[in-house]
Order: structure tokens, then C-alpha cells, then sequence
């Protein structure tokens, strides 16, 4: 099996996508719809092709030669991770995603029950948890977390609303409040909503301490108009990030993406629970039962080096794995245990490895590399890659 080979890679249309920066990676022309994310990998909604074939097939039929052995006895005969590229003009749902053990009960509660997959009301696809790892290709805006309940105490009383919610987080710890808040929010009516973006909209005209911050929120007001999870936005940390920094979204972790363009990697699931900023189903028992109520400043991520030419983002995902790579030098090298993915998304690179034809990889483009084949070196200069493969 050749030690390296192009991907094909499908394009999500989501109406919160952006029109131009999917098109701006890959060198393709915009066709005015709003391009979302970039899929590359094998999930069966939208699987990369290889050779003109899906890439869940060719792995399905042989998927020693295409995953490795221990890969298979880890997580059985499917490629563990889904790569993105993500591309946000507007906010996302807000959600969360469930445990392994939330998931296979609740997929076997629904199963039992008869409730169809693709039925609007369905919240477990499958067994599998969903960690993400999101790093920020540009300026990046997010929702990640509970804020710790002090803060979030000191931008209600700047609001000048919610005072029942701001003495409740002063006086009781965070694990204690912050449900009875969350169901509270989510029941909200298009009042106390438009009270609130209200009171958003005049504290970001002010340039304040919160201004910043306000005017995210005020974005999500208009965005998503009376939709009762801008309460709930508002008990989570706003965050800011430039290009090269990540967060890393485990199980229970409520968050959303506001706007900008990044990489994505993350287990191969499809298990979200929302919890407002969407038309879709929010199932608010369900999304209770797997949410954690923890508050804390967000963890931004730094890639750790590895070599003179690769970082590593840390995360104890173990479906996945990403490394970022720079050829300054113009000259790399990296060995193939694992199934990984290779995505350029910066200048252009050629891969070749002994007794095979070179690869070649411009910006926007991704190959697929199963394991065992023995070391690729990577050549050219001023380019970087992202680097998918398996955790652990």
C-alpha cells in the first residue's frame, strides 16, 4: 500500500458558515453559499474520498492495512477522529457532549425506545464521547465554560439585570447554583430576553470593562433574536483567541463558537445536546444530567515543541492526537505508527518517502497516510502542516 495518498474533502453548508474562508484555504472560488466546515476523515454523514473512493469503505474493507492492527483493537475497525477545518460568520449552537458511558446509555435508551436517528428529537448518534480540540487559525471569538460565579456576579450587576442570579452566585458555590440558573435560563421568556440584549447592547456602547465582551453577546442577541440561550451565554467565559492558540472542550464542558476560522479535531461522534442559539431540539433533562457545573477561568492551549520543526497541543483525548508543523528550514521528517491525516495549510509541501512517487501538498490540500510504511520526509520551505493521528 502506497505510504501516502491525496484526500478529497467534503464541504458542510451550515447557514452560519462563512462564504469566503473554506474557499480562501483550498484556492477554490466562492459560490456565495455559506462554506462551514471542511470534513476530512471517514465519518459515514461525510467521508473524504481516496482514490475515488469513500475512505469508510476502503477502511472497511481492509482495516489492518489502513489503520494498523492496534489501532483496530483500540477502537475497532473505524478511523477514532474527525478532522475540520471550521469556518464561523455567526455563533454556533450552544451545547455540550456527553461522557463514553452518558453515551452508550443514552444510544441504548433511545434505541430502546424506537426513536429513529435522523429524528429532530434524537440526541445519541452513537456510543462515543465527543472531546474537540479547536486551535485558532486567525482571530478566533468563543463560549468555553463556566465563568467562575464572581465574575459572572460583577458583569450582572454592570448589566443592571438578572440581581436574583448575581446575590445567588455570591452566596452559594458553584456546583449549587449554577443548574437551577441554567434551567432558569432556558425557560426564560422573550421579555426578560430582550430586557437583557437590551441592557448588552448599552454596556458595549460604553467601553467599559465589559464592553468587549457585551458586544459578543449583543452579536449573539442579534443573531439568534429572543432565543433564551443568550441567559445562558452569559454564565459561560468569553474568549478571545489569536492565531496558533486552542482549547481543548472535554465531556460536560458547555461552549459555543462565535466567529472565526480554525482546525478542529475530535472524536468521531455525532453526540451533541444543545442548549440554546439554535432552532434545533434542546432536550433541557438530558442536557442537565450531562453537564458539568464546574466554574473556571478557560484553559488556552500553546502548542508544546517536539522538535525542531513539530508542536504538539496536549490533550488527554484518547481518539486523538494533532501536532502542528513548520518547515522553516524547509526540511522535516515523521514516522507513520499510527493512521494519520495530514492537512497544508500554509505554503506548499511535498511528502516522499524511499521507493514511491513525491506528494505533493499546496495550502488547502490533506493526505491520508495509514500506518506502517516507514518514515515520509517532508520537504518545503515556509510551509505548515497540521498533523491528525490517534491519542496515546
Amino acid at each position: 500500500m502506497p505510504p501516502y495518498a491525496l484526500l478529497d474533502n467534503p464541504v458542510r453548508h451550515y447557514p452560519w458558515g462563512s462564504p469566503t474562508a473554506i474557499p480562501a484555504l483550498t484556492g477554490t472560488a466562492p459560490d456565495g453559499t455559506p462554506q462551514a466546515e471542511l470534513w476530512l476523515g471517514a465519518h459515514p454523514s461525510a467521508p473524504s474520498r481516496m482514490a475515488g473512493r469513500r475512505l469508510d469503505d476502503l477502511i472497511a474493507a481492509d482495516p489492518d492495512a489502513l489503520l494498523g492492527p492496534d489501532t483496530v483493537r483500540r477502537f475497532g475497525p473505524t478511523l477514532p477522529f474527525l478532522f475540520k477545518v471550521l469556518a464561523a460568520d455567526r455563533a454556533l449552537s450552544l451545547q455540550v457532549h456527553p461522557t463514553r458511558a452518558q453515551a452508550e446509555a443514552g444510544y441504548a435508551e433511545e434505541q430502546a425506545r424506537g426513536i429513529p436517528l435522523d429524528a429532530p428529537e434524537r440526541v445519541f448518534k452513537d456510543r462515543s464521547a465527543k472531546p474537540e480540540l479547536l486551535v485558532a487559525l486567525g482571530d478566533f471569538e468563543a463560549l468555553c465554560g463556566f465563568r467562575p460565579t464572581a465574575g459572572t456576579a460583577r458583569l450582572l450587576d454592570s448589566l443592571g439585570v438578572l440581581a436574583p442570579w448575581a446575590a445567588a452566585l455570591r452566596g452559594r458555590p458553584a456546583e449549587a447554583v449554577l443548574p437551577a440558573l441554567l434551567r432558569q435560563a432556558l425557560a426564560a421568556g422573550a421579555r426578560q430576553v430582550a430586557d437583557v440584549a437590551g441592557a448588552l447592547r448599552r454596556e458595549a456602547a460604553t467601553g467599559g470593562r465589559y464592553a468587549g465582551s457585551c458586544a459578543g453577546y449583543a452579536r449573539l442577541a442579534e443573531e439568534h433574536p429572543g432565543d433564551p440561550g443568550l441567559l445562558a451565554a452569559l454564565l459561560l467565559n468569553h474568549v478571545r483567541l489569536t492565531a496558533g492558540q486552542a482549547l481543548y472542550l472535554d465531556a460536560g464542558v458547555p461552549h459555543a463558537y462565535l466567529r472565526g476560522t480554525g482546525v478542529e479535531l475530535m472524536a468521531n461522534s455525532d453526540n451533541v445536546l444543545r442548549c440554546g442559539l439554535t432552532d434545533k431540539h434542546v432536550d433541557v433533562p438530558g442536557l442537565l444530567a450531562v453537564t458539568t457545573f464546574r466554574a473556571a477561568e478557560p484553559a488556552v492551549l500553546s502548542a508544546r515543541p517536539l522538535n525542531p520543526v513539530e508542536a504538539e497541543f496536549p490533550t488527554p483525548a484518547e481518539e486523538f492526537r494533532l501536532s502542528r508543523i513548520q518547515l522553516p528550514t524547509g526540511a522535516g521528517r515523521i514516522e507513520l505508527p499510527t493512521p494519520q491525516i495530514l492537512l497544508c495549510v500554509a505554503g506548499h509541501a511535498r511528502l516522499r518517502a524511499p521507493g514511491h512517487p513525491a506528494l505533493d501538498l499546496p495550502r488547502g490540500a490533506a493526505a491520508y497516510l495509514p500506518p506502517g510504511a516507514g518514515p515520509v520526509e517532508l520537504t518545503g520551505p515556509g510551509a505548515r502542516l497540521f498533523r491528525a493521528t490517534t491519542g496515546g
